[in-house]
C-alpha cells in the first residue's frame, strides 16, 4: 500500500509539472535609443511573455539583426534567460551600435532624413528559444518601431 502511495504521488507530481503549452510570445515594446555618443549608440527593448505553464524554463536570443533605417547595423545574442513559472515576464533586448556603420554609403541619406524628419526607424529581426526539459520552441521576432529623435 505504501508503495502505491508513492507510486501515486510520485505519478501526480510529474504530471502537475509538465509544460502544457509554450509560454505566449505577447510582443516587443518599449524601444528606445538609451545612450548616444560618437563612437557608438545604444538601443533597447523589451520582448513580452506570459507563462502559464508551472515549470520555468530559459530563453535565448541570439543572431537577432538590428536594422536602423532599413540598414543591418549590429546583431544581438543574449545569455540564456530564466523563465519564471505562471508568470508574465520580459527579456532585455539591448545592442551597443557603433556610429560608423550608420555612416556609410547606404545609409547617409537615410540618417540625413532622420534628423529633418526627428524619426529613426529600429528593426528586431530573429528568433529567441525557448526550452524546458528538452522540449524547445522557437519564436520569430519582425518588430519594427519609429523612434522620435531630440536634437
Amino acid at each position: 500500500m505504501r508503495k502505491l502511495a508513492f507510486l501515486l504521488t510520485t505519478i501526480a507530481l510529474i504530471l502537475s509539472c509538465s509544460v502544457k503549452e509554450k509560454p505566449e510570445f505577447l510582443g516587443v515594446e518599449n524601444i528606445k535609443i538609451m545612450d548616444a555618443t560618437f563612437e557608438n549608440f545604444t538601443v533597447s527593448a523589451d520582448a513580452l511573455f506570459k507563462n502559464p505553464n508551472s515549470v520555468g524554463g530559459q530563453l535565448s536570443a541570439k543572431n537577432i539583426v538590428v536594422y536602423i533605417n532599413d540598414n543591418q547595423t549590429a546583431t544581438l545574442s543574449s545569455e540564456e534567460f530564466d523563465v519564471p513559472a505562471k508568470d508574465l515576464f520580459s527579456i532585455p533586448l539591448v545592442v551597443n551600435i557603433p556610429s560608423d556603420s550608420l555612416f556609410n554609403k547606404n545609409s547617409l541619406g537615410g540618417i540625413l532624413g532622420s534628423l529633418f524628419s526627428e524619426n529613426i526607424k529600429v528593426q528586431y529581426k530573429g528568433d529567441i528559444k525557448y526550452k524546458v526539459y528538452g522540449f524547445s520552441y522557437t519564436y520569430p521576432l519582425d518588430k519594427i518601431e519609429n523612434i522620435k529623435i531630440k536634437l
